[in-house]
């Protein structure tokens, strides 16, 4: 028996051989407890493909889903004080908001962003829940400002994608009144005649739900979104009484009228196609990477074959 041959030299391979194995290959489903596969995950828009359960998902990544291509050009949002009412808990709010951009990328708590879906121009926005809960403060009225002024001035609709935990307790009276602020803003859309849609994501909650989030056109959820004011769990401890079960989520919503649609997010791209082209008074969309035919050159061809009969 050789020693070095076959000990030595094995064990010598096997060393530097090794490969380190990612940390995040693999996604633990929340309400099903499925292992996914990351990329598998990332392909179906972070739902689950055992059970259906929609997980969170980043601005970014919703649109880039969402907008032709993949392409969308950001809005520039204006920066607000950075920290208004020096306001401290356990952590200074400056760095809580530094610890939140650096975990997200993000500057806050909402993404603007104009481009094309299905070859038809809009304007929208979306919240991150994962940056502080999504909490509306000042940049968030800011955002929604500054995406209702865009989509007045390139006369396009505007779409929002709701998720909050409610209005930031940091920058208090003034993260309440971001509620009136962009009421006014949505008020600037109805004025122009432009369809303001809002599609509402879990959760959506608090002050988000009292003021923008359900002043739309047209509103859409997410599978089994909690869409409420109040939580459940709260309500329960004020009243005392037993909620009935699926309580103020997206589907016991709908059944109640408080919704319009409750639709996949596999199927929203396709949805929002179809109901902005409507609501703007255009042709339906055509399946496939080509624009919607002129009305006027489809009468003109109709015409001809007509003559040629």
């Amino acid at each position: 028996m050789n020693w070095i041959s076959n000990y030595v030299r094995p064990r010598i391979n096997s060393i530097f051989s090794r490969r380190e194995t990612p940390d995040n290959l693999w996604t633990k489903c929340s309400e099903c407890g499925t292992m996914l596969f990351h990329r598998e995950v990332s392909d179906n828009l972070n739902v689950c493909t055992s059970c259906g359960h929609h997980m969170a998902i980043t601005p970014r990544d919703r649109f880039t889903a969402l907008f032709d291509g993949g392409i969308f050009a950001e809005i520039d949002v204006p920066e607000p004080i950075a920290d208004p009412l020096t306001f401290r808990d356990q952590k200074k709010y400056p760095d809580r908001m530094k610890l939140a951009q650096k975990t997200t990328g993000e500057k806050d708590a909402m993404l603007v962003a104009v481009g094309d879906i299905g070859r038809t121009p809009i304007v929208a926005a979306a919240q991150d829940f994962s940056f502080m809960g999504g909490s509306m403060g000042m940049y968030v009225g800011n955002a929604i400002i500054a995406a209702a002024t865009e989509a007045v001035k390139q006369k396009r609709p505007l779409v929002l994608f709701s998720a909050a935990g409610g209005a930031r307790m940091q920058e208090g009276i003034l993260s309440l009144m971001q509620m009136p602020r962009t009421t006014v803003a949505v008020q600037m859309l109805k004025e122009a005649g432009l369809p303001y849609i809002v599609v509402l994501t879990h959760p959506t909650t608090g002050g988000v739900t009292a003021s923008y989030a359900m002043l739309g056109d047209v509103h859409i959820a997410e599978p089994n979104a909690l869409i409420c004011f109040a939580g459940p769990r709260v309500i329960e401890q004020t009243i005392r009484e037993q909620l009935p079960e699926g309580f103020q989520r997206a589907e016991y919503l709908l059944d109640h009228g408080m919704l319009d649609r409750v639709i996949k997010r596999t199927d929203m791209r396709e949805e929002l196609i179809t109901i902005v082209r409507m609501l703007m008074g255009m042709t339906p969309a055509i399946k496939g990477d080509l624009p919607a035919p002129d009305p006027e050159a489809t009468d003109a061809v109709s015409e001809q074959v007509t003559d040629a009969k």
